[in-house]
């Protein structure tokens, strides 16, 4: 605070300071250590003193504001940091849900083949539900509370502490989600790799120490039971996912089978011939694997001359490894076993006898 006293004779005054000393030129104020001080000045002209004249209250520190002024700016920072890598996070995964609902292929810098074998693996699914959408949600939720949070303005009401336990639950499913995924890439993918799996699960990671960090250790040892709660409901329902669905791929996760062709033996009969070409004219499939005995076993029901007319759809023309995915017609089809036919927006799954084939194609043999 800036103080003018004027003096036209000598007089004296009387103001707060903090300091215990002060002189100038033309004249001096002593500064008593009560915090009180007093002094003349022999100059008619004016002086200028700029001095604090409120002394620290009790119980208050001179220090505590610039250390306030700091821990702001670097909560502020975080936040900002949360909502900065949560974006990122969000455009990967948005970027990969599309590929997966588009049944599209990634653009892969590095893990070449290997890496689109992964993100269509049966592990790319949660319940039937991609991953990726998954994580895109959770990316955004993060992305849009730190960045709430930097410009103090909840929304629904929300006070700041909830919002920071939010985020904290969530990076923590993130980075235990991720941890179990690294698990599957070292166990079942060896070799391979997958830079968007490595870059979402690095985006996870620092997501959750970010955040973590807001928390002092008194409120992270209220909160560690809520953390460990939230990881271990995420490995049971990971681990159940994986373990209810029995995918087409993962009985052969551990074969590596080059494409053959299977050879017929059996004479078709007038009756077979007559309805493999009504099931074609009607556009009827039948999807199949090189290596289902099942499938073979379907067209030795055909025999040979009407096996030839049917519309036959491999999912596998390439042969199969660890990864593999099926043909993008098979995977439109949301094929669920082999043999599998379509008739009339009809899906019949398993081995058909021709006279269930007749019937539900409404097959009339003269």
């Amino acid at each position: 605070m800036a103080s003018l006293v004027s003096f036209s004779s000598p007089s004296s005054f009387v103001s707060r300071s903090r300091y215990d000393y002060f002189s100038q030129s033309q004249g001096r104020i002593d500064f008593l250590k009560n915090g009180w001080c007093h002094g003349p000045s022999p100059s008619p002209r004016p002086l200028f003193v700029s001095v604090n004249c409120l002394s620290p209250g009790p119980g208050q520190d001179s220090e505590s504001e610039p250390e306030t002024t700091a821990s702001v700016i670097a909560t502020n920072w975080t936040d900002k940091l949360c909502a900065g890598l949560g974006g990122l996070g969000f455009v990967e995964t948005t970027y990969l849900t599309y590929l997966k609902l588009t049944n599209s292929d990634a653009f892969c810098p590095i893990g070449g083949g290997s890496c689109g074998d992964i993100l269509n693996s049966e592990y790319a699914v949660v319940f039937g539900v991609p991953l990726p959408l998954i994580g895109m949600v959770a990316y955004g939720l993060v992305a849009s509370l730190g960045l709430q949070l930097s410009r103090k303005n909840l929304p629904f009401g929300m006070d700041e502490p909830t919002g920071r336990l939010i985020i904290l639950g969530s990076t923590t499913s993130m980075a235990a989600a991720s941890a179990y995924f690294l698990y599957i890439l070292g166990t079942k993918f060896s070799g391979a790799s997958c830079s968007y799996c490595l870059m979402s699960a690095l985006l996870s990671f620092s997501l959750f120490f970010i955040s973590l960090r807001d928390f002092g250790l008194e409120e992270i040892q209220k909160v560690v039971g809520l953390q460990l709660c939230i990881a271990s409901l995420v490995f049971v329902t990971l681990n159940t996912s994986y373990s209810t669905s029995q995918p087409i791929s993962s009985s052969l996760a551990e074969i590596d089978l080059p494409y053959f062709t299977t050879e017929i033996t059996t004479t078709s009969s007038p009756f077979a011939v007559s309805l493999a070409k009504h099931l074609n004219s009607i556009g009827a499939k039948m999807y199949g694997a090189f290596w289902c005995s099942h499938c073979l076993e379907q067209k030795q029901m055909f025999g040979l001359e009407a096996a030839k007319l049917l519309d036959y759809v491999e999912c596998f023309p390439d042969g199969y490894r660890k990864g593999t995915k099926m043909a993008k017609a098979c995977t439109d089809a949301k094929i669920e076993g082999f043999p599998m036919w379509v008739i009339n927006g009809q899906v019949l799954s398993g081995e058909q006898e021709l006279s269930e084939l007749a019937r539900v194609s409404e097959f009339k043999y003269n």
